[in-house]
């Protein structure tokens, strides 16, 4: 679990629970008056010896960890319920069973407190997450408009922000996520899950130019991960055939090699989407934002391009409530709650 450092509060401050629960991480934070209070997170390990989530382990473990992950938050900020002045939880996307549970726990509290609900968009909750700072930290946060490249698990997008709450999706995947394909690679090579962290470890020894693999012909600005994945595993397959220790005498380069094809995909429609837009300031969000290939050759192509480059704290690119705690503040600000019919919603297509 990771713990923000505690300040104290006083009746007078906007003060906001979020709730996050959309996979397999619980998460609970207090954002007060735009400042981050404290952010505690469950990490579910049950998922790990089956090399991904299961949807139903997931949404038991999250009614387990619930109560206490809220009740530690709420220490950490050194506030109670009487204090806070709204509750926002993430409406979706993501697991339905898992969404719900928190949804449920949130709307018990806004009737038991009589306080007001505010559900959030899980990936714009990433997308502001560079928003994200504790008391007296130095405030240096993209200006609007910028290009946020979304990469996760679940989504990869090129999103153009314009405020808290006006965006365009102008890029987004056809198939698998760039970070679904970093899991289901390091699948194949028996690495464990999450692959992706695995993968970037054993890159950091390993040559990125020595094997290449099928890169997507996808048009515009959207992207395709499921071609380079099939590409991968019959590679795989086929020099396996010739020696059965391919993959343990190779590990180090065949990681380089797809944590660079996989960097640069990404890389190259993000540059599409600069010369299409002409915006230069850019972030990026995510889980797979904090891979360090990524992170280093954006930082390059950023100085060689002449672009402003956001990148996030490590602790804020994976799921985590103080994302969701923020974006429920500024919502709160603009007057927008939500009643207790709102629904979760596993499919983003489906959220405002």
């Amino acid at each position: 679990m990771y713990f923000c450092k505690p300040f104290y509060v006083d009746k007078m401050k906007t003060i906001v629970l979020g709730i996050e629960s959309s996979c397999d991480d619980t998460s609970a934070a207090v954002v007060c008056d735009g400042k981050l209070y404290s952010n505690v997170i469950n990490t579910q390990s049950i998922h790990y010896k089956y090399g991904g989530v299961v949807p139903e382990l997931a949404s038991r473990a999250h009614q387990q960890n619930i109560v206490l992950v809220v009740k530690e938050a709420l220490e950490q900020a050194k506030i109670s319920f009487d204090d806070i002045s709204a509750i926002a939880f993430t409406q979706g996307p993501g697991l339905l069973g898992s969404l719900l549970v928190g949804s449920s726990f949130a709307k018990g509290v806004a009737i038991a407190k009589d306080i007001p609900i505010i559900g959030v968009n899980h990936l714009q909750g990433h997308m502001f997450a560079h928003f994200l700072r504790e008391k007296d930290e130095e405030e240096f946060v993209p200006k609007f408009p910028f290009l946020c490249l979304l990469v996760s698990g679940g989504h990869t997008q090129i999103i153009v922000v314009e405020s808290y709450t006006k965006y365009e999706i102008i890029g987004s995947t056809i198939d698998d996520a760039a970070g679904e394909a970093f899991d289901k690679c390091a699948k194949v090579m028996n690495l464990g899950y999450p692959g992706g962290p695995i993968i970037d470890k054993y890159a950091q020894t390993g040559n990125p130019n020595k094997f290449k693999f099928s890169k997507p012909n996808v048009a515009d600005l959207n992207f395709s991960f499921s071609g380079l994945k099939t590409s991968f595993l019959y590679f795989l397959r086929d020099q396996i055939k010739e020696n059965e220790n391919f993959i343990s005498e190779n590990l180090p380069d065949l990681c380089a090699s797809l944590q660079f094809q996989i960097v640069d995909i990404l890389l190259e429609k993000l540059s599409k989407a600069v010369k299409q837009t002409g915006i230069k300031k850019i972030t990026i969000s995510g889980g797979v934002s904090a891979n360090s290939g990524l992170r280093t050759k954006l930082t390059e192509l950023a100085q060689k391009e002449e672009w402003t480059v956001h990148i996030p704290k490590i602790r804020y690119t994976t799921d985590n409530a103080a994302m969701i705690a923020l974006i429920g503040y500024y919502h709160f600000l603009d007057g927008k709650t939500d009643g207790l019919d709102i629904v979760s919603v596993a499919n983003l297509a489906q959220l405002s």
